[in-house]
């Protein structure tokens, strides 16, 4: 940490991401609050899901065909006699408490293996004339059969606490009859956009004037990221004004601030976080866009800020994101997500890359980690990655048409086509 507030502290891009990294380390997730199983998509789990019965609880048959006994089929084809049917879910009262040898029962996908069998034979491997099966092909010790309890072991963990939840963990929620889950609270992120030139969505604006197109973006990433925004008023460009609406975001889990970072006279942003005691933990990173990214964290006044249950909290962090729009999005991408998911309860992620080959030859100045907009397409191994065409750090419809960013290390001026290079997925 400067001593000096204002002293410029340009980082890395490494050095910037691990630093939120370690910072997002620290926090207090949110409280827990219970939601019914319908709601819980999306959220973080803060509790553990355990399994309340082996799973499976019973052999289970992955085909539909026959249980057999695999000695039968030292031989084949092997021709069984027919003895009974089980279906999923049904009890097979009827069917031998053990099954003998040169005997088969005819089984569906799902169902119980019944005891004195090993093997489950395909239908497509059989032939049935009557009460008798021909088994065409033999079949091994455990074939298309799952023992009991090999997914799972009573008691044993199935979903553990941090987990985001998905179509997959509510599954197993739901296979262990839970119709309510403990899930934490999404945080609140402010969201506070700077400038003269900004004008609300639904204004006209004058000839040196903007939407505020900011504001809507961050909300969307941040909802992606399992927050709730809370849009602040439009901050002009006067101190005080700006002030108050800081003090109010920093009440919040997370503020973002846009606009207002760089270096012009009339970017105040820096300068009023630094008269109200502001720790920065970086007021750049030398990547492309979103250069002027500032982090850090603030008191709001004096006041003990609302923490989880028995830990008060005492800061709030926050971030100055660049203004332009383009900037802003990747920005919140690489350095704010993990804040938000830390927040929110999810266990601490690393920025992931997926490499695919350049289409065609890119040029940069090295010195900057750049993160541009591209699109990713093809198909199978035939996949590729280019650049879309675009004006710079301003231009939103280059970004909206991209579903990627290329991601060009700082020591990279040439990428040839056909190099595999690293790409994050949008």
């Amino acid at each position: 940490m400067q001593d000096d507030p204002l002293q410029p502290v340009i980082l890395t891009f490494a050095e910037a991401r691990h630093r939120v990294e370690h910072e997002a380390a620290l926090l207090q997730a949110t409280e827990l609050e219970s939601v019914d199983l319908l709601s819980a998509p999306g959220r973080v789990i803060g509790e553990r899901v355990l399994a309340d019965r082996d799973f499976p609880p019973f052999p289970r048959s992955t085909r539909d065909g026959y249980a057999v006994r695999s000695a039968d089929l030292s031989s084949v084809p092997a021709i069984l006699r027919v003895i009974g049917e089980i279906r999923a879910g049904q009890q097979f009262d009827s069917i031998p408490a053990n099954i003998e040898s040169g005997q088969a029962v005819s089984i569906m996908t799902g169902a119980p293996v019944p005891t004195g069998t090993d093997t489950v034979v395909m239908v497509e491997d059989t032939v049935l004339r009557g009460q008798q099966v021909g088994i065409m092909r033999q079949g091994r010790t455990g074939e298309n059969i799952v023992p009991r309890g090999a997914e799972a072991r009573a008691g044993g963990v199935l979903v553990d606490q941090g987990a985001r939840l998905c179509d997959s963990t509510i599954a197993l929620a739901a296979s262990t009859g839970k119709s309510a889950l403990l899930v934490h609270r999404r945080p609140v992120v402010a969201v506070l956009a700077t400038g003269d030139e900004i004008v609300q969505v639904d204004a006209f604006p004058g000839p040196t004037q903007i939407r505020n197109s900011n504001s809507f973006s961050l909300a969307a990433q941040i909802t992606s990221a399992g927050g709730n925004p809370l849009l602040l008023p439009i901050a002009p460009d006067e101190p005080s004004r700006l002030r108050s609406l800081i003090l109010e975001g920093l009440k919040a889990d997370l503020l973002i601030l846009s606009g207002g970072v760089s270096m012009g006279r009339y970017d105040l942003v820096e300068a009023v976080l630094s008269d109200l005691k502001a720790e920065f933990f970086f007021t750049g990173a030398k990547i492309q866009p979103g250069r002027p990214i500032v982090f850090g964290r603030c008191a709001a006044g004096d006041q003990t800020l609302p923490g989880r249950k028995g830990h008060p909290r005492r800061h709030t962090y926050f971030f100055g994101l660049p203004g332009n729009p383009v900037s802003t999005m990747v920005t919140f991408e690489l350095f704010v997500r993990p804040m938000v998911e830390a927040l929110s309860g999810e266990s601490p992620q690393e920025l992931r890359f997926v490499y695919a080959p350049l289409k065609a030859e890119v040029r940069v100045k090295p010195g900057l980690t750049r993160f541009l907009p591209a699109i990713l397409s093809g198909e199978f191994e035939d996949s590729h990655v280019e650049l879309v065409p675009w004006q710079g750090s301003g231009d939103i419809a280059a970004t909206a048409r991209a579903n990627c960013y290329l991601v060009i290390s700082p020591d990279r001026e040439k990428i040839c086509p056909g190099e595999f290079i690293p790409v994050i997925l949008r």
